[in-house]
């Protein structure tokens, strides 16, 4: 995918603070214009020649010569930990939902029922005062159930209420396709239950994770004390929390070994789980996910289980309670009143990723809304902002790629003609979905009532876990996606075998209608090719046309595939991120084959679909350089090291300055455009350019 998605799904963009010149006076300080919900999306072109540096030698870095102006001229917002072309788009996203929100939220009999459920959830969410008036109240019967629990086997039964109703702790419990039979829904147990972003936070002693485990464990003890515990408490139970949590990090894979669907998938039946973690009561567990006759399921990570039934059995029953306090307090936070908001932004956000600021409240309700009942606003921007005419213009492009792809396999000089046959049946079985579901979820059993935000959002998720564990055993639903249509994002999923476009990444800067070919097929041409190649990268190409993970390579052409896969990865390694922080290529090594053979196959498509057109240079550049420009100011950014940093733990997209340069420097093609000569930072040696597809 171009941008992470989930929790991502959303993207978290940001605001970066200048030191001051000490030679000059202070500039007086300004008001920023107030913001203000928009009628209409802004346009802003494809190739923007205002972005661009062009002082900078695009032979020596391309990024910079294509983006240089656009950082000048974007610093980061200070309720935000990065800033981009497409967090900017989100952005702008945002403020015409905010517009389409607030008139929905005004109470009219024209209102339609979608209308009136999207319109009062933001109503209840935009209430702060009946937020904060409401203080810790709405988390109280979840403490008071813990509070009663009188054995650990009692804790099944609440763990179910509560990640039924959002919230978290312990490990993650979820419908998936099942990898090796595509065409059903199986249960899935996945290793979680951490306060941190990922494991290494809890094991390595490097670098500032020392500093962060003792910041961690200050945020625990404040937020104890928001519950009411003294700090003397709230401290020791801060450090129970750490250790149970560091105890469960041990057996964590980590995101490498993650990207190995091998290991993710460990299918058993319900009575060799019980074996696992018996200390665990798990029919009670499933009965309150509504899933009593459960008979196997998908454990992802056993080892995970088995550390589970370690802490449950030697951690004493208050120890437990500890811990689900304190997961109670975090997963809900943001529902709260304005001390937990606080306290949760201030660790989260600005310490971890350097935001100054917290979003206004009109964003973080847009948000909601999208997150819980997106369809249901999905529906009224497709209305508003996405014409049939662009979805069957980026389906052609979609088509054309495609076709250059079919051309690629075919004429591959390092793959057999076994290998070929089925990497083709997979090509063309892949399905492109463009812009929103062709049938709209129906979210009329959601009550929604204006005032109470925090008890809509447990009502919207209770619906969303439903739908999605009452799928358990039946057929898979091929039309489903997993982004909202407002989403500025792209996807491609492995076992659906299908590549995503959500309408909101189809928007101008992304995809400009009014621009020439050439930029377009640089930027959302890359894209598409990008998610394409994501069905051929190191993990996606072993599932094969069904969805079902399965070994259709030869052992020649697999091999053949790892050796080109590890240019990529060593090309990656030696990418400096922030401080003596490099990129971990094995995380990144899908993304990074996918940018790469996805701008190959864009470069191929839009070579073809103009073969016979004449194309002239416009604004002083060559439509090659058109090209590569478009492609480069994609992913023009600026970020905060402190988000560096997390990214560079968990995110397995490159930098984006590599996505642009460490891509060009395997294209001839982008030489040539330039003139760029041998020995040119962005040239490689004929012999040491990476070519997989």
């Amino acid at each position: 995918m171009r941008i992470a998605i989930r929790t991502l799904a959303l993207l978290l963009v940001s605001f970066l603070l200048f030191a001051q010149d000490p030679g000059k006076a202070p500039e007086k300080k300004t008001e920023a214009p107030a913001e203000t919900p928009l009628k209409a999306l802004p346009y802003i072109p494809s190739l923007d020649v205002t972005a661009m540096d062009t002082s900078a030698n695009p032979c020596v870095d391309l990024y910079k010569y294509s983006c240089g102006g656009w950082e000048k001229k974007n610093p980061i917002p200070s309720d935000q930990a990065s800033w981009s072309v497409y967090g900017k788009l989100n952005d702008d996203n945002f403020r015409f939902l905010w517009g389409i929100l607030e008139d929905a939220a005004k109470p009219s009999p024209k209102r339609t029922k979608v209308e009136q459920e999207i319109g009062d959830f933001f109503n209840a969410c935009m209430d702060v005062s009946a937020v904060d008036k409401r203080g810790v109240a709405p988390l109280e019967p979840t403490l008071e159930a813990i509070a009663k629990l009188s054995s650990k086997r009692q804790i099944a039964g609440l763990l179910a209420h509560e990640h039924m109703n959002g919230g978290a702790g312990m490990f993650a419990f979820f419908s998936e396709q099942d990898a090796k039979d595509s065409t059903q829904y199986i249960a899935a147990v996945y290793q979680s239950g951490l306060g941190l972003p990922d494991r290494d936070y809890y094991l390595k002693q490097d670098g500032k994770f020392p500093e962060i485990r003792t910041k961690y464990l200050e945020h625990v003890g404040k937020m104890f004390e928001l519950l009411g515990d003294s700090p003397k408490q709230a401290n020791s139970e801060a450090k129970t929390v750490m250790a149970m949590e560091t105890a469960l990090a041990q057996s964590h894979l980590s995101r490498v070994d993650r990207r190995d669907p091998y290991k993710n998938y460990h299918k058993l039946k319900v009575g060799e789980l019980e074996k696992t973690a018996p200390s665990f009561a798990w029919a009670e567990y499933f009965q309150g996910s509504g899933l009593p006759g459960l008979k196997e399921l998908n454990v992802q990570h056993p080892a995970f289980v088995a550390e589970l039934e370690n802490q449950l059995k030697t951690r004493s029953l208050n120890d437990w309670k500890t811990y689900l306090r304190w997961h109670a307090a975090r997963s809900h936070a943001q529902l709260l009143s304005q001390p937990f908001r606080d306290e949760n932004f201030g660790f989260y956000r600005r310490y971890l990723r350097g935001v100054p600021a917290p979003p206004p409240r009109w964003k973080t309700c847009v948000r909601g809304v999208d997150n819980e009942l997106g369809e249901a606003l999905g529906q009224v921007y497709v209305e508003r902002a996405f014409s049939p005419q662009l979805k069957a213009d980026a389906l052609d492009m979609v088509k054309r790629i495609e076709e250059q792809m079919d051309k690629r396999v075919h004429n591959l000089d390092w793959m057999s003609p076994q290998t070929k046959e089925q990497a083709l049946i997979k090509l063309h079985k892949m399905a492109n979905k463009i812009g929103y579901p062709d049938k709209w979820r129906d979210y009329s059993s959601v009550q929604v009532e204006r005032g109470d935000y925090f008890g809509n959002v447990a009502r919207a998720d209770r619906f969303e876990n439903n739908r999605q564990l009452g799928r358990i055993g039946k057929p898979i639903d091929r039309g489903e996606w997993y982004m909202t249509p407002p989403t500025v994002n792209a996807y491609y999923d492995a076992q659906m075998n299908d590549i995503n476009f959500a309408a909101g990444v189809l928007q101008p800067p992304l995809y400009d209608a009014q621009l020439d070919d050439a930029p377009n097929y640089g930027n959302t041409g890359g894209t598409i090719g990008h998610e394409l190649t994501h069905g051929f990268d190191d993990e996606g190409r072993q599932f094969d046309a069904e969805g079902n993970l399965k070994d259709w390579w030869t052992a020649e052409d697999d091999k053949k595939f790892r050796e080109r896969a590890a240019c990529v990865i060593d090309q990656y390694a030696q990418y400096l991120v922030v401080d003596d922080i490099k990129i971990n290529s094995k995380l990144t090594a899908g993304e990074d084959i996918a940018d790469l053979g996805g701008l190959i196959l864009a470069w191929e498509a839009w070579k073809e679909k103009t073969r016979n057109e004449p194309l002239a240079s416009r604004d002083g550049f060559t439509p090659e350089q058109r090209f590569f420009i478009g492609y480069a100011q994609w992913d023009c950014n600026n970020e905060r090291d402190e988000n560096k940093r997390v990214n560079a733990v968990t995110n397995p997209h490159s930098p984006g300055k590599y996505r642009i340069n460490g891509v060009v420097i395997n294209m001839p093609e982008f030489g040539q455009a330039f003139s760029c000569k041998a020995g040119d930072p962005l040239v490689k040696p004929a012999d040491k350019v990476c070519k997989i597809w």
